[in-house]
């Protein structure tokens, strides 16, 4: 009986800073990356990779500042920032 709770003892320990230090994925992105908006007001047309298209229907944006390392910088920030996958992330007419 003591051997069984000193193990529930053990495990609340060991587990409870993971617990405590668990932050939800909002708030884990950097702040000039949180969205489109932001990333906007920063780089008015985009930002993508050196050698990007976009993919459009219409009239294909091509004045995004053309940076791969601050494209990859955002991407592992917010993937959410090139929904559409072409190397752009918030590209803007």
């Amino acid at each position: 009986m003591r051997r069984s709770f000193m193990g529930a003892i053990a495990c609340i320990v060991i587990t409870a800073p993971a617990l405590v230090l668990s932050v939800p994925a909002e708030a884990a992105v950097p702040a000039q990356w949180q969205n489109c908006a932001v990333v906007n007001n920063r780089l008015p047309h985009g930002v993508g990779r050196a050698n990007a298209r976009d993919h459009t229907s219409g009239t294909p944006v091509t004045n995004f500042r053309r940076d791969t390392a601050l494209y990859n910088t955002a991407m592992r920030a917010n993937r959410g920032l090139d929904r559409d996958g072409d190397g752009i992330a918030c590209e803007k007419a």
